[in-house]
């Protein structure tokens, strides 16, 4: 089976009340297996431009990841970070090559 993954890219306008999500989401990402492959590490843009945090996350398929995103525990986690960023959420899919 193909892995899944959220790619994020996020500007932070309240990082306090971002932690508040951050905590939010620990329910619903243990909840579906979710596995943090990048989580606000530095990024070095050197084509094009993107937001200042990149956030990788894998799940075991692309049923999970969206499974985790439309639940209502993320969903109500995704309310708390609307309020305090801007950001572009994209569910890929892996490749098995």
């Amino acid at each position: 089976m193909t892995k899944a993954y959220w790619v994020a890219h996020v500007t932070v306008d309240d990082p306090v009340a971002y932690e508040d999500y951050r905590k939010a989401t620990a329910v619903p990402f243990q909840k579906y297996g979710a596995r943090f492959l990048a989580r606000g590490g530095r990024v070095e843009v050197v084509e094009g431009e993107t937001r200042p945090r990149c956030v990788v996350i894998e799940f075991e398929d692309m049923e999970t990841a969206k499974a985790c995103y439309n639940s209502p525990e993320y969903q109500a986690a995704k309310a708390l970070r609307t309020a305090c960023s801007t950001g572009d959420v994209m569910l890929v899919e892996g490749w098995d090559g």
